[in-house]
């Protein structure tokens, strides 16, 4: 290709690109997807595969580069990860149909789909137990609202949303992709950003909601939203986009989206995007599900389960009601052990109907999606049949949604082989016996010898001519061929009418029937004519089941309510955790309360969790506790412990203690941790004092707040201040519960002048010079913080450890003398000293006990010689 002769082929690329500009081709020829020029070098970098060149454009070579189109799903993940949006330009005709336009005539081609990282739908490119979930947020006259769906389960929801609360609504949803107005770009986009979102910019049009409006009756096919409920402009703005944006994405169809449920503001627990990092509630600090809290705590069964559970755990209700049905549904699950087996048996068994649907809405599903929504309504019917009579409540309101399906199911049981293939263009999943026509096109197709000699004898049989054979070649295809001296038999009437003379060669004469003719034709086309049939069968099966899918999503929701409850059964009764009891009240009293996570990974090591009451009790003053200890004693698992205990409960889950009554939390706050943010000019110090500022501007009376070492990023005496300033606030302005850990042992004189403050610390003991940690807290306060014992156990060098306990006592030494000589104290420490050489450290010396062990065999103890060893033991530990 030269500069002024561009090919038919690429400039067919070029007009297609031209639409897509800000997105990667795809541009299918034949097994490959190729991508050319920018695009090119781009894929080719971030997919680590080879660049190569096809031709010239001004000059210079093209770029090139390609993915096998059976692979491409791996490929794109890897670049819808990477940030890139990717449209796909598929053929859209048989390249023989193009060549009979003329030989130099382009196979037309068209994108079919443009793949952004909120409009997945593919299993290969999905996480079964997670929603991805894209959003919209628009406002209308200064009033805000936010709409999110998941494509691949058809789920769509709206809230409205001030511009205040998009942060931490964003932080609980969690999506993969969200739409904003160009109007709000530039003020919107850092904070999406911020959170892990691709942000979209689509023009004002979009958000418009007069357009919206009709944007969604056009959807559903109504004359008027007022059936799905009352929803303001703003809102209507934010889903009208989101439907704007699938259908563009689309390319016209629209995934299955289900009616729109809408959201009351204050329905969830409220919980920031830095709370929900500093508890790990969905993901790990060190990002992943493993070692969060969701990982530690989920038992579902079922895809549609487990992304249940991450929403309950995202979204903990605020609704008395509610949380009291949940729990009571894990009661009677945990009461009835044989029911809670039997019920978590039976819905390992249930597919993901919920993106199976999805996958047929779109186009894009195969066999094995209608497999599995018959399989998926058949296990809905026998785990109703099973719970029937047994269920109450919540359970009986899901069960009732499992049942009334029995015409899909045996349309789809009739239809649909045991084990179908994944693309419906392989064929053989339509069962057999479902269509006559199509089983006998597979019995010639499958069975054609068979068939053809068959027909041979019979016409042996009716010639009388026993020798006759049927035949093929590539030029006369099948034919009947016999020898001349039975060949005159058969040209003689009345056989002649039968057998048409086809062909005489030296020695044998050949004929054809029509019969025989109609065969072969059969024959020739029954593997193309029985794809066909199949085909057909196909698109009525996946027209019934759309038909359908307003029941099949409530059975599926009803399933994942239930795999949920028996999960939280099941976790319950293997970690002896609790019911919670949740009320209007104030209360936060947790007795022998655990952390979860750091329970289980102690279980792995066979070390026991030490569990640690906490009472936050003030209906009159709010009520705090001011945590004091050494490093490593567990002050933030404790805080953490507690936290999470308040969002388990109100999340419809047992709880890690042996009681616990916990008032209703609106609001969910947390300052653990030291972290920077670079990028953004903040120190860790800056981002300390942001998140503290946000609890204190938000936190209410129902707050729950754990904070742990305000201010020690800066200045001693300024972060004293800070941290004395922040207590007396949560006390006096915000007056809610908190647990606040500290070092500045100072400010334990705070609880005897805040009535709602107190004392509490995590006990240590000290033998022989070192620190143990007991991991109990105890009414009180402490006096050390152990911090030079905390650094041996990390490994300082003996000089350092050694060094640090001169300065120690002579900073403490200063103080107690009023702090007047604190300057001359620093001069008076001698600058070198740390390079001292280290003091040769005693040997330890041994107890009786520990001597008499050291010389015990213990397998040549016998029973009764071990039992007194017991006691000599025993004794000598008395003296």
């Amino acid at each position: 290709m030269t500069d002024d002769a561009v090919t038919p082929m690429m400039a067919q690329y070029l007009e297609i690109k031209a639409g897509y500009a800000d997105a990667i081709l795809f541009y299918r020829m034949g097994d490959f997807y190729e991508m050319f020029f920018d695009d090119a070098v781009a894929a080719a970098e971030a997919l680590d595969i080879a660049l190569t060149k096809r031709g010239f454009h001004l000059g210079e070579p093209i770029p090139m580069c390609g993915v096998p189109v059976h692979a491409g799903d791996g490929y794109l993940l890897t670049l819808i990860r990477k940030g890139f949006r990717v449209a796909i330009a598929e053929q859209m005709e048989d390249p023989a149909e193009a060549k009979k336009r003329g030989s130099k005539s382009v196979v037309r081609r068209d994108v079919v789909r443009l793949v952004t990282p909120g409009t997945l739908t593919e299993d290969t490119l999905l996480e079964a137990r997670r929603h991805n979930f894209l959003c919209a947020f628009a406002e209308v006259r200064d009033e805000g609202a936010l709409a999110w769906t998941d494509i691949s389960t058809g789920e769509l929801r709206v809230m409205p949303c001030p511009r205040a609360r998009l942060s931490p609504e964003l932080a609980r949803l969690a999506p993969r992709e969200v739409l904003v107005s160009e109007a709000h770009e530039q003020s919107l986009h850092g904070l999406i950003e911020d959170l892990g979102a691709a942000v979209t910019v689509l023009a004002r049009g979009s958000f418009d909601s007069t357009g919206s409006e009709k944007r969604l009756c056009a959807l559903w096919q109504v004359g008027t939203l007022e059936a799905f409920g009352a929803f303001e402009r703003a809102e209507l703005a934010a889903m009208g986009a989101l439907v704007d944006y699938l259908d563009l994405t689309q390319r016209g169809k629209l995934p299955l989206l289900r009616h729109p449920q809408r959201e009351a503001l204050g329905g969830a627990m409220q919980i920031d995007a830095a709370t929900r990092r500093n508890l790990e509630i969905t993901a790990a600090l060190s990002g992943g599900r493993a070692g969060s809290l969701l990982d530690t705590i989920d038992r579902t069964v079922t895809a549609g389960g487990g992304r249940l559970l991450e929403r309950r755990l995202s979204s903990p209700s605020r609704d008395l009601a509610m949380i009291e049905a949940r729990h009571d549904a894990v009661t009677r699950l945990l009461e009835d052990a044989r029911l809670r087996d039997d019920l978590r048996e039976a819905l390992r068994r249930v597919p993901d109907m919920d993106r199976a649907v999805s996958r047929l809405a779109l186009d894009r599903g195969g066999p094995r999606d209608l497999a599995a929504v018959r399989n998926g309504l058949q296990q809905a019917a026998l785990i109703a049949s099973r719970i029937a009579g047994s269920a109450e409540g919540l359970l009986a309101q899901a069960a009732s949604g499992l049942t009334g399906n029995d015409q899909i199911i045996s349309l789809l049981k009739q239809s649909i082989a045991e084990d179908p293939p994944l693309l419906a263009r392989d064929g053989g999943f339509i069962a057999e016996g479902f269509d006559a026509d199509l089983d006998e096109t597979r019995r010639l197709r499958d069975e054609g010898r068979g068939v053809i000699a068959a027909m041979q004898a019979d016409y042996a049989s009716q010639s009388g001519v026993q020798s006759l054979k049927i035949k093929h070649n590539n030029v006369l295809g099948y034919f009947i061929e016999t020898t001349a001296t039975h060949a005159e038999k058969m040209l003689a009437p009345p056989l002649n009418e039968i057998f048409i003379h086809r062909q005489t060669t030296a020695n044998q004469v050949r004929f054809t029937t029509i019969e025989l003719s109609a065969l072969e034709t059969r024959i020739l086309n029954a593997g193309n004519h029985a794809l066909e049939i199949e085909k057909r069968h196909f698109a009525d099966l996946r027209a019934a089941v759309l038909a359908e899918a307003g029941r099949i999503g409530v059975a599926a929701a009803g399933l994942a309510e239930l795999d949920v409850a028996a999960g939280f059964a099941d976790l319950a009764t293997s970690e002896d955790w609790v019911r919670p009891r949740v009320d209007a009240s104030h209360a936060f009293n947790i007795e022998g309360g655990r952390h979860p996570v750091v329970e289980r990974a102690l279980q792995r090591q066979g070390v026991p969790f030490i569990a640690n009451d906490c009472a936050l009790t003030g209906e009159s003053v709010p009520a705090i506790w001011l945590l004091t200890g050494p490093n490593m004693a567990g002050k933030s698992t404790f805080l953490r412990q507690n936290a999470l205990i308040a969002l388990l409960a109100q999340a419809g889950s047992y709880v890690p203690a042996r009681r616990a009554h916990i008032g209703l939390v609106s609001q969910l706050f947390s300052r653990v941790g030291a972290s920077d943010d670079l990028a953004r000019g903040r120190s860790t110090f800056m981002v300390e004092m942001v998140e503290t500022a946000a609890i204190l501007n938000q936190a209410d009376a129902r707050a729950l707040v754990i904070l742990d070492e305000i201010g020690r990023g800066t200045a001693t005496y300024d972060g004293l201040s800070i941290a004395w300033a922040t207590l007396e606030h949560l006390h006096d302005v915000n007056r809610c519960r908190a647990l606040f850990a500290t070092h500045y042992h100072e400010m334990t004189a705070l609880a005897g002048k805040l009535p709602g403050v107190e004392n509490a610390t995590v006990a240590v003991k000290e033998w022989e010079g070192e620190v143990i940690f007991l991991h109990e807290v105890r009414k009180g306060a402490a006096d050390r913080s152990y911090g030079v014992q905390v650094a041996r156990l990390a490994g300082l060098p003996d000089q350092v450890i050694e060094r640090a306990k001169v300065v120690l006592e002579a900073l403490e030494a200063g103080e107690r003398a009023g702090g007047t000589r604190q300057k001359a104290l620093i001069d008076d420490l001698p600058l070198f000293r740390a390079a001292a050489p280290a003091p040769v450290k005693a040997a330890p010396k041994q107890s009786p006990v520990e001597t008499a062990l050291r010389a015990v065999k213990p397998d040549e103890l016998t029973p009764m010689a071990a039992l007194q060893l017991v006691y000599e033991l025993k004794q000598a530990l008395a003296e």
